[in-house]
């Protein structure tokens, strides 16, 4: 496939690595006669490393074929995140690399997720928007806190820190989300 065909979400391989891509950048120069230039932000499958690519419009890029099902978390083995396909309840083990650091969005039950495949084989997560977790840390609200918006750190369920509004208080169920991180609101 040509680099102009590439979409957002394409699996293709570069440099004997599978990289999704995430992000086009498109550039042309000004003047006659330039090339379409493309800039890619590509992360490795499996793995989850950031790369950033250029190509001309006309470079060929092989595609992968990358299958994607739905699943929900099913237990711990050892190290490994154990998924379970929600149509044929098929298993697929994701050892920690392959997770990175969605593991600390991971809690028991969670649905929406999508296990990415290449050949059978599980290669990568796709873990759902956001995320409901528990407020097991966080400093009490200080009087007059509602009067401005500083945000306090949160220790959550699973163990990562984010930071969370003044008001949010121990026992809470807080959405998460899961690519940038950060607070989206109070659950329920």
């Amino acid at each position: 496939m040509k680099a102009y065909d590439v979409k957002k979400g394409n699996v293709v391989e570069h440099n004997g690595t599978v990289y999704q891509v995430r992000d086009i950048d498109r550039s042309s120069p000004q003047g006659r006669g330039g090339n379409v230039r493309f800039r890619f932000t590509m992360y490795s499958v499996p793995g989850g490393n950031k790369t950033d690519a250029s190509f001309d419009g006309d470079d060929d890029l092989a595609e992968v074929e990358l299958l994607r099902r739905q699943a929900s978390f099913s237990y711990k083995d050892g190290d490994a995140f154990v998924f379970m396909d929600d149509e044929d309840f098929t298993p697929y083990p994701l050892d920690p690399a392959m997770v990175g650091d969605g593991a600390g969005y991971i809690t028991d039950g969670l649905s929406g997720c999508y296990v990415q495949l290449i050949d059978d084989a599980p290669v990568a997560l796709q873990l759902p928007q956001t995320v409901t977790l528990e407020v097991v840390e966080t400093p009490p609200e200080l009087k007059g806190g509602t009067a401005t918006k500083r945000p306090k750190p949160a220790r959550l369920s699973t163990g990562i820190e984010i930071q969370v509004p003044e008001y949010i208080g121990n026992g809470e169920r807080v959405l998460v989300n899961t690519t940038s991180g950060e607070f989206s609101g109070r659950a329920d």
